[in-house]
């Protein structure tokens, strides 16, 4: 009998060596394909479903003729075509006749973020125009900001590390950040300097529960308008540190390939001015590339070439292509982010900054563009110099190293801003947990 469990206990160790020599160390590749299966989960015949209630005799060639176009978004994965798992209502918005028969069938409307806008706007407008100051109207909020890990994500007895964002407090329109509690009793800020700010909490997996991070902080978000005239930009001095770093190529999503110096050559062809410039870059973005749900940025090599081969692109998509055609043009740009904080209509934003010689630092909104409820000039081209009251600054550029360091390659690699999570044992992708922020609208 003795003899017997100890030919068992052999056999336990040597397989528990075996499978310690077989596991494999972490692989960016396997990670991102496994990301792109996440992304791309549709059959054609879930995609076609959806088509159907627009579409009722979709045919095959239609089908491809889409694909052809990249209106409607496929790859190949372990040799089975899949679809973006927004592919369908995508169609919709990029597909100039797809969209006029889902119109034609369901109508328009604003969406909810533009009818705060509508009121948002000329409030500023008319607040700056008074006061000679460009920040006004400020909006004072309370949020909880909670992130969950799944049960069982993570072994019992497991340290989980997360980052929640967390608001900016180095930006004059974000102002009286007040930090009130947080999940667990020990927890670290993010130094102002540091590109992501970030509240880092660490907790122990419990078996059958799910692990729970959360943050509550106040804030003061106000609007920002410059009123820019093409006389008020002075000439750059382009000796300066602002100029060199800003105008300048960034791994790997502000690369200036010849593709985009020769567009933003065409662009900005015969002007000389750099307000001028930013304005037909913003127009002929906005005119070009309809907003459409995105897949992760982690999928992605390089986003702005990206856009123009999709012909779309969600905010921090055409945010990118604006500030790379904008530093090519010789506009120092660069990438901000966090959330639009609108009632009823909060959500993941990114948006731009653009510095002018004489002025300084000013927004700009790419992704909300040219309004189409704009009444005068004023509104039409607010988002180029300003941006609204609801806004959390979370993020002042893109894909730098979060403190503490993390580990394994983010979630997001880009942006920052429904939070990160890890383990001993890898990246805890977005499957794995889900967030929520609620917000107390106190002066609204």
């Amino acid at each position: 009998m003795r003899k017997l469990l100890y030919i068992i206990m052999l056999l336990v160790l040597a397989s528990a060596c075996n499978t310690k020599q077989e596991s494999k160390p972490y692989s960016w590749e396997e990670d991102l394909h496994q990301r792109l299966l996440t992304d791309f989960r549709l059959t054609e015949s879930q995609v076609k479903d959806y088509i159907r209630r627009y579409i009722p005799d979709v045919t095959d060639e239609q089908m491809r003729q889409w694909e052809a176009s990249k209106s409607l978004e496929c790859m190949v994965l372990y040799g089975e075509k899949r679809y973006f798992r927004n592919a369908g209502p995508n169609l919709f918005r990029v597909d100039s006749a797809c969209h006029d028969i889902k119109v034609a069938k369901e109508g328009s409307a604003l969406s909810a973020s533009e009818r705060v806008n509508m009121e948002n706007l000329p409030e500023i407008i008319a607040a700056v125009k008074k006061d000679g100051k460009a920040i006004a109207v400020p909006k004072r909020m309370r949020v909880t900001y909670t992130l969950t890990v799944d049960t069982n994500a993570v072994p019992a007895g497991k340290i989980i590390r997360c980052w929640l964002p967390y608001p900016r407090t180095d930006q004059a329109r974000q102002q009286n950040v007040k930090f009130i509690s947080a999940s667990e009793p020990e927890y670290i800020f993010s130094p102002q300097d540091c590109r992501h700010s970030t509240l880092y909490m660490e907790k122990h997996a419990v078996a059958g529960e799910p692990t729970v991070f959360s943050e509550t902080f106040e804030y003061t978000s106000n609007g920002e308008w410059h009123n820019l005239k093409p006389e008020d930009v002075l000439p750059y001095d382009t000796t300066t540190a602002i100029y060199k770093e800003y105008t300048a190529e960034r791994e790997k999503h502000i690369v200036f390939s010849p593709r985009l110096r020769e567009l933003a050559a065409k662009l900005t062809a015969g002007e000389t001015n750099p307000y001028l410039k930013a304005k037909r870059i913003f127009r002929w973005v906005n005119g070009n590339f309809p907003w459409a749900s995105a897949r992760e940025y982690s999928t992605i090599d390089n986003i702005p070439e990206y856009v123009l081969d999709n012909r779309h692109g969600d905010c921090g998509q055409v945010s990118l292509l604006f500030i790379t055609l904008c530093r090519i043009s010789g506009i120092p740009a660069h990438f901000q982010s966090g959330f639009m904080m609108h009632p009823r209509a909060w959500n993941l934003h990114d948006w731009a900054e653009m510095y002018f010689e004489g002025i300084g630092w000013v927004p700009a909104d790419q992704s909300f563009g040219i309004p189409t409820f704009a009444r005068n000039a004023d509104e039409e081209y607010f988002f180029l110099g300003g941006i609204g009251s609801w806004r959390m600054i979370v993020n002042s550029d893109y894909g730098m190293p979060l403190v503490p360091a993390k580990k394994y390659p983010r979630s997001e690699t880009v942006d920052f801003q429904r939070g990160e999570v890890e383990w001993e044992g890898g990246n805890l992708y977005f499957p794995q947990w889900d967030y929520h922020m609620n917000i107390d609208y106190l002066n609204y």
